[in-house]
């Protein structure tokens, strides 16, 4: 029946247009639908194309769990031997596995919210979710590396005994299975952020191994047991950028900022060289989530120009220039609404903006040069 629908069935863009509303609420920009006439007479249109974002779920599901399993056996095992053998290397590197196994959970808690379709208020669906969890496990990294920091310092001023051998064995056999849990997650989908967050997890303790199993075969041959301490100052190291990198990247989706090898004035200077393009402003270059890199530009082009087919070969051009695939584009005629000056250029960005746009949200894009 007109005017009435399910609100319960999946949309096909379940990521259109939430961004949008928020960065255009303080003036009316009507972007019209998908490829429709919006009320400036406008065309908006969003890419409709490779809308299958995000990873494999079951399969990489069915990985990351084989790594887990493999993590917590052995992080079990770890800790004991640790204690008995008095080796800060061994605990620091069993509670790096716990973050280890805390990564995985929240990487597979993750990809089940991000699966789920966008409905009600949340019109991106909640496919931040993982960002949230790659932001967890970077905060976790930093706050275990401070506290095995002082630790590890506080031993190397005062050493105390360590089995050395117990240590070589545990090593060795920790290089084992985090190289197996490593080959395990290596086969998930690892352009999501979430899913890279954890595999760093377990590749950096792959090297935390190796460094305890080199300080074990040290205090086991020669009695140095300052090496313990410094294989767990080595480990903090390899936490700390591990950790930073995580928290630098959520941090950039989190912030919407551009994702990392686009610059915008570059793009928008290549964009605004099509022919008949006159101008582009009020762009906007973000990441719904990892992978997912997404565009909106309010365009002018020349009067009697083909609206529908310049958003058409500006959608072509970022989809395969740049892989952005989710571009919504509002498309104008110069000289549209002339009472209003609502389009009209001039050599002022500002008088350009008038009543269209009291905020321009950032530099406007003309052919030639033109500053930023």
């Amino acid at each position: 029946m007109a005017g009435q629908h399910d609100h319960q069935h999946p949309h096909a863009h379940d990521d259109d247009r939430d961004h949008e509303d928020r960065a255009h609420s303080d003036h009316d920009h009507d972007h019209g639908g998908h490829g429709g006439h919006d009320g400036h007479g406008g065309h908006g249109g969003h890419g409709g194309h490779g809308h299958s974002h995000g990873v494999a779920a079951d399969a990489d599901r069915r990985w990351l769990t084989s790594a887990l399993a493999l993590i917590v056996v052995f992080m079990a095992a770890e800790v004991v031997v640790g204690f008995a053998a008095g080796s800060l290397a061994l605990i620091s590197d069993a509670a790096h596995m716990l973050t280890d196994a805390a990564s995985i959970v929240l990487a597979l808690i993750a990809m089940r919210l991000s699966a789920r379709p966008a409905r009600g208020g949340f019109t991106y669906g909640l496919k931040r979710a993982e960002i949230l969890s790659a932001q967890a496990n970077g905060v976790t990294l930093l706050v275990l590396s401070a506290w095995l920091g002082y630790e590890a310092i506080t031993r190397l001023i005062s050493p105390p005994t360590v089995e050395g051998g117990l240590v070589l064995v545990t090593a060795l056999v920790g290089i084992v299975v985090n190289i197996g849990a490593a080959w395990c997650m290596s086969k998930a989908n690892r352009s999501s952020l979430n899913v890279e967050g954890a595999f760093q997890h377990v590749l950096t303790d792959l090297y935390a191994f190796i460094a305890t199993a080199v300080a074990g075969a040290i205090m086991l041959t020669t009695g140095f047991n300052r090496a313990d301490a410094i294989a767990s100052l080595i480990v903090v190291a390899l936490m700390l950028r591990a950790g930073f990198g995580l928290v630098r990247d959520s941090g950039r989706i989190f912030l919407e900022a551009a994702p990392a090898g686009i610059d915008p004035d570059a793009l928008a200077d290549r964009l605004v060289d099509t022919p008949l393009v006159e101008e582009i402003h009020d762009l906007h270059v973000w990441e719904i989530t990892s992978g997912q890199p997404a565009l909106s530009a309010h365009i002018l082009v020349s009067s009697g120009g083909d609206c529908h087919a310049i958003r058409r070969d500006l959608q072509r051009r970022l989809r395969e220039d740049y892989r952005i695939t989710h571009a919504t584009l509002q498309v104008d005629h110069l000289g549209e609404d002339e009472d209003q000056e609502l389009l009209q250029i001039t050599d002022a960005a500002q008088a350009l903006a008038g009543e269209h746009c009291a905020d321009s949200h950032g530099p406007v894009h003309r052919a030639g040069p033109h500053s930023h």
